[in-house]
């Protein structure tokens, strides 16, 4: 039996494609929400979930910021998936035909000039590739979807536009998350590496800039800081970080020992390998894994 990733959203989706991406052969399992992936993990039913955190476009995605930090699971690897989306309807029909398009909020957002083009009525749907299927359900000429490719496969739906994205270097940054295990060491992990974590600042003025002065001053680059409410207060009091490197890296253990002086939590999320993207950042594409 082939081990298990899962993902939330449908069969043909963004993260469904990212699975066998990064994991060829393995069984991808979807789940209903971003809960039920980390729980398919806790549970054993999974070995690793496939979680996107960021889009280049429509920026964090909902509710992981507030998710990540309290899981128990752990960050081993990262992925960033170049989008692609297709406009699909049923056999026979035509684009002609077409009066509304399915898909969800961001597909529509990161689609609108084909929308405008074609003088199409937006109608959001939960999930991408779960419009495509309801667009094969329905069996409506009048009615399309905006999905990744693999869904018009799936779904047996033609395909009437491809790339349609309004953006050619739209990417989604996803991370893969794996039960608790040991921070791979420097040796473990001689490459480029990045480190993943959250940090409560002590109530004092100007605790937040002297808590990050020490990345700066040790010439580490930040990709990531996020803020969110914790018990309900309405302040900024916790952060999750992305910065370049590893915990055993010199100039790190100078940052680190900085921030404590600042804080009252200190959490690592996970420490993992960067992934090509990262490297060929200024390329006018994403790389392809």
């Amino acid at each position: 039996m082939a081990p298990a990733i899962a993902y939330q959203g449908e069969p043909g989706s963004n993260s469904h494609m990212a699975c066998l991406a990064v994991r060829p052969g393995w069984d991808a399992v979807p789940c209903a929400s971003f809960e039920d992936a980390f729980a398919a993990v806790t549970s054993g039913e999974a070995e690793l979930a496939m979680i996107p955190i960021d889009n280049s476009i429509a920026g964090r995605v909902a509710d992981i910021h507030a998710l990540l930090p309290r899981t128990t699971l752990q960050i081993v690897e990262e992925f960033f998936l170049p989008i692609r989306f297709s406009l699909l309807g049923i056999p026979g029909a035509t684009v002609e035909q077409a009066r509304e398009v399915h898909s969800h909020i961001h597909a529509l957002g990161q689609c609108r000039k084909l929308i405008r083009r074609l003088g199409l009525t937006p109608v959001i749907a939960g999930d991408t590739a779960g419009s495509a299927r309801e667009v094969a359900e329905w069996n409506d000429p009048t009615k399309v979807s905006l999905a990744p490719p693999m869904a018009a496969e799936l779904y047996g739906l033609e395909v009437f536009a491809e790339k349609v994205e309004d953006d050619p270097t739209n990417t989604t940054r996803f991370v893969v998350l794996a039960d608790r295990r040991p921070v791979p060491s420097r040796e473990e992990l001689p490459g480029p590496a990045v480190t993943s974590f959250v940090f409560r600042v002590r109530n004092v003025p100007s605790a937040l800039y002297k808590a990050l002065g020490g990345f700066a001053t040790n010439g580490i680059n930040m990709t990531r800081l996020e803020s969110y409410m914790v018990g309900g207060e309405f302040a900024a009091t916790m952060f999750m970080v992305d910065v370049e490197g590893h915990p055993e890296d010199q100039s790190m253990v100078h940052a680190f020992e900085e921030l404590e002086f600042f804080t009252t939590e200190i959490r690592i999320l996970g420490v993992y390998p960067a992934h090509p993207f990262r490297l060929h950042r200024d390329a006018e594409q994403p790389v392809d894994a």
